[in-house]
């Protein structure tokens, strides 16, 4: 567990509170702070640092099988973590009746509502993982309203976002609320270069990442991934679609957005963020230029998620940075 993450949890398990709402940014460990929450309220020896990972309840945990674990997320995050979908949702996507939802469904809340009224097969009590809250629709999160203001017997709630104005007030007036903490980059780096990472490209990655250390490390699993990112600029320049080859639409209008970003930034002498300033551009770029791809990338942004051809926006947006990156200022 990264240490930024062990504090939180040591100080979130000195309070008490059946219902709490984790939130921050994106990318800061949300739901690696809810699960070892839940860990250690379930554990049969906890101690006041976490769960001990040693007994039948921490490995039912880890394998995805816990009685006395509700969690509850969208059905491609269930199979992306390798949570096991409820029988009849996973017969239903076996047989192409459906696709996995990307909301929170209803049904999945009203059987974690009527698993909050059993009795607890383990006697440690009950506990529902909510992940990414802000999936669950107002009709989801009707239906949890009352069991979160008045939870039957010994069962504890804790939701998880990284988008808490997107919640209900009357969900997150029911909460405890915790902002997670920003990593410092010395603990960043330390964990980092724990994790196998050479510290020049740990240091880049970090910085490509935005401060996100988890997302620095997925970054890393790409091939030569601290070099890739160096040389996106120059690639873009070129109009190099193999720049952006093989990653989810989102993904790839996000790095071009933290490209534009730096671009903007430089623009009005500020300092990069995401880049290098040796990696972009030296020439100028007119600012209405890049406002004009800024805009063009958030509208990329809200329809990546259904495009009509994945590699036909790649391509679009492609073009659309070498055009910016090669215009006049």
């Amino acid at each position: 567990m990264a240490p930024w993450i062990a504090d939180q949890l040591r100080a979130l398990l000195a309070q008490r509170g059946h219902a709490w709402l984790l939130q921050g940014p994106s990318g800061l460990g949300q739901f690696d702070l809810a699960l070892a929450l839940v860990r250690a309220w379930l554990c049969d020896a906890p101690t006041p640092q976490g769960a001990c990972g040693h007994c039948a309840s921490c490995h039912a945990i880890d394998v995805h099988t816990h009685t006395d674990l509700a969690v509850l997320m969208p059905e491609t995050e269930m199979l992306t973590r390798g949570w096991p979908l409820p029988e009849k949702a996973q017969a239903d996507i076996d047989d192409k009746k459906r696709k996995p939802s990307k909301e929170i469904r209803v049904d999945a809340l009203r059987d974690a509502i009527e698993f909050a009224q059993r009795t607890s097969g383990r006697g440690r009590g009950k506990a529902v993982l909510v992940y990414p809250a802000e999936r669950m629709n107002h009709v989801a999160a009707n239906a949890l309203l009352k069991t979160l203001e008045e939870p039957p017997g010994d069962v504890r709630f804790v939701l998880a976002t990284d988008a808490a104005h997107l919640l209900l007030p009357t969900i997150r007036s029911r909460c405890l609320g915790h902002t997670l903490t920003w990593p410092a980059e010395p603990d960043a780096l330390r964990w980092l270069a724990a994790a196998g990472l050479a510290e020049g490209d740990a240091a880049a990655l970090l910085r490509a990442a935005g401060g996100r250390p988890a997302e620095a490390l997925a970054l890393a699993e790409a091939q030569d991934g601290a070099r890739q990112w160096a040389l996106l600029p120059r690639a873009l320049g070129a109009g190099d679609v193999s720049a952006l080859a093989g990653l989810p639409l989102p993904e790839a209008v996000a790095r071009l957005q933290k490209l534009c970003h730096d671009l903007m930034a430089v623009q009005v002498g500020a300092a990069p963020r995401f880049f290098a300033a040796a990696d972009l551009p030296r020439r100028p770029l007119a600012a209405a230029t890049l406002a004009r791809w800024w805009a063009q990338l958030g509208q990329a942004a809200r329809t990546a998620e259904h495009p009509l051809n994945a590699g036909l926006a790649t391509e679009f947006l492609v073009s659309a940075a070498r055009q910016a990156l090669n215009s006049k200022a």
